[in-house]
């Protein structure tokens, strides 16, 4: 991450438990005002440390839900377009980069097959993916 206090890098670990918390409840949490908490939020968002808020659904309650990893080889002089495009992708539930053959892992989570084969064509579709491999989540071990 970028050069984040110790108050900012609390508030992200707080909100990453919890993204649905309340500025008062996270002010309480982490010992500060609830001013301080609202311009941490919104430097923090303005800066692109915080992209987007997301929410995870549990699977069972909330009907069938298509997960997939899928790994992506990135063109190098590329790899930024290419992570960027991705995280715009509402789809793409998170990104890590990796080491070994893949560049990036991504984990794509959508509501139906249409729809997970369009996530599919998009990524393959963007400028600096060369190549990638796709696993359908089952079931949990």
């Amino acid at each position: 991450m970028r050069d984040l206090s110790l108050t900012d890098r609390r508030l992200i670990s707080v909100l990453k438990k919890d993204g649905r918390a309340s500025v008062t409840t996270l002010a309480g949490q982490l010992g500060v005002s609830r001013a301080t908490v609202q311009t941490r939020m919104e430097k923090l968002i303005a800066g692109g440390v915080i992209q987007r808020f997301t929410i995870d659904l549990d699977a069972t309650g909330s009907g069938d839900v298509i997960s997939a990893v899928m790994m992506i080889e990135v063109q190098g002089n590329l790899a930024r377009a290419v992570t960027s495009a991705l995280r715009k992708l509402p789809e793409i539930a998170s990104l890590h980069t990796t080491n070994g053959n893949w560049d990036l892992v991504a984990r794509i989570e959508t509501s139906n097959l249409p729809e997970f084969d369009r996530v599919l064509r998009e990524v393959r579709e963007i400028s600096g993916v060369l190549n990638s491999e796709t696993c359908l989540l089952l079931n949990a071990a």
